[in-house]
């Protein structure tokens, strides 16, 4: 199993991935709610947006901008079940465990983290 820096420099390997990027309102929206306030986010949108077996909208459940996390999920092909999937052989039509959650949250973190720093 990759560690997270691994998985990161991977991504960026991906000209697709790498385009993404924090823009300066999602930095300023980072400092003003706080990296904790992001993590809970993180974990509301895993959780209700892609750790269903069949998540609503699968695919088109992520918009490309409006939030630091959702930026982050597509630079982390962790928008939809297919590119779960396709980057991480997550299966399709199961429910994403807790561990399996915290670990793309943890993934997501720092993506996030290494942008703003």
């Amino acid at each position: 199993m990759a560690t997270i820096e691994q998985t990161l420099t991977r991504l960026k390997q991906s000209d697709f991935r790498a385009k993404f990027h924090l823009s300066k309102k999602d930095k300023e929206y980072i400092s003003q709610k706080g990296m904790d306030k992001i993590r809970s986010h993180a974990e509301d949108f895993i959780r209700t947006r892609l750790a269903p077996k069949n998540p609503e909208n699968d695919g088109k459940q992520t918009p490309m901008r409006g939030h630091p996390v959702f930026v982050a999920q597509h630079a982390c092909a962790c928008c939809c079940r297919g590119c779960l999937n396709k980057w991480y052989k997550v299966p399709l039509g199961t429910a994403l465990t807790e561990k399996q959650q915290e670990k793309i949250v943890n993934l997501l973190m720092a993506w996030i983290e290494s942008e703003i720093n």
